[in-house]
């Protein structure tokens, strides 16, 4: 596998700091901004010592890709990635923004995240072995892991004060913003899930489950952050998909695995990664990329 430098934090002179997410950095351009996707991972939300190569370049790379495929369903934040369109007060900074950048209109972040969920996986698997039901919803007795749902289902979650999510349900959101509100993002939600579920079985892969963050722009909803990648997304492989069994994965699920394998508590400081880990990790997240977009990375 080729070696890339890894980038674990930017820091870019004369640019005021927006935000520095788990992941992202992202600089304030007034009406816009720049939001640089760092080779950071993350697991239970603690930020990992170790970056892992190409990662914030597939995060861009494929968030772009989903932006222009779903513009038909939703209007987005992006402008563009292409670094000889950004201001021209960025042109000094070319080298690091290369392909891991992202101008973007500003919004107002709806603080929702909206999961759609097509297979019973993760925390949902285990809210469905406590209470038969995932969100709020009833599902059918005697499901195993892995298994499809009747329908997919849109389970929303919110974050805590310590950065956890955690899961609501659509009563507790139309309570946070309002009937018409939920209703919307519901729609969509399930509607760019079904577009990307038809297109990844296409390429080889199931989506097990995904979220999507939307905010408000001149008081019109429009999609933000990232989009179906590999740190917001599970994707399976599709000959390998086995139900009542854990999946082959071309997500960070094959991280999170090993990390559960120590003895961790799963509060910081995160143990460090394993250089095997690091770069079966990279592969998997390089052959996702290269499946879905059908491009390499630059």
């Amino acid at each position: 596998m080729p070696t890339d430098k890894v980038v674990l934090e930017t820091n870019l002179p004369g640019l005021k700091i927006f935000k520095k997410g788990k992941v992202r950095d992202l600089y304030d351009l007034k009406e816009k901004l720049l939001i640089v996707a760092t080779d950071r991972i993350s697991a239970f939300d603690c930020v990992l010592p170790a970056g892992i190569p190409y990662k914030g370049k597939i995060l861009t790379g494929l968030s772009e890709f989903w932006f222009n495929l779903t513009r038909d369903i939703i209007p987005n934040h992006l402008i563009t990635t292409k670094e000889e369109d950004f201001p021209s007060n960025l042109r000094e900074f070319r080298g690091i923004l290369r392909g891991r950048s992202m101008l973007v209109r500003k919004s107002l972040p709806i603080k929702i995240e909206c999961v759609v969920r097509g297979y019973l996986a993760g925390s949902a698997y285990q809210e469905y072995k406590r209470h038969r039901s995932v969100g709020g919803i009833k599902l059918p007795s005697g499901l195993k892991r892995a298994d499809k749902f009747p329908q997919p289902i849109f389970t929303p979650a919110t974050k805590a004060a310590n950065g956890h999510d955690i899961n609501i349900t659509k009563e507790k959101m139309k309570k946070m913003i309002g009937v018409t509100l939920t209703q919307k993002l519901e729609k969509i939600s399930l509607e760019i899930y079904e577009k990307a579920s038809k297109y990844l079985e296409s390429r080889g892969f199931i989506l097990s489950d995904t979220k999507f963050e939307f905010g408000l722009n001149q008081g019109k909803v429009i999609l933000i952050d990232e989009l179906l990648t590999p740190d917001s997304s599970r994707f399976w492989s599709k000959k390998d998909y086995r139900p009542g069994h854990h999946q082959v994965y071309f997500d960070k699920q094959f991280m999170r695995d090993y990390l559960e394998s120590l003895d961790w508590d799963k509060t910081p400081p995160a143990p460090s990664l394993s250089p095997a880990i690091i770069k079966k990790t990279s592969q998997r997240y390089l052959e996702a990329y290269e499946r879905i977009t059908g491009s390499k990375i630059d």
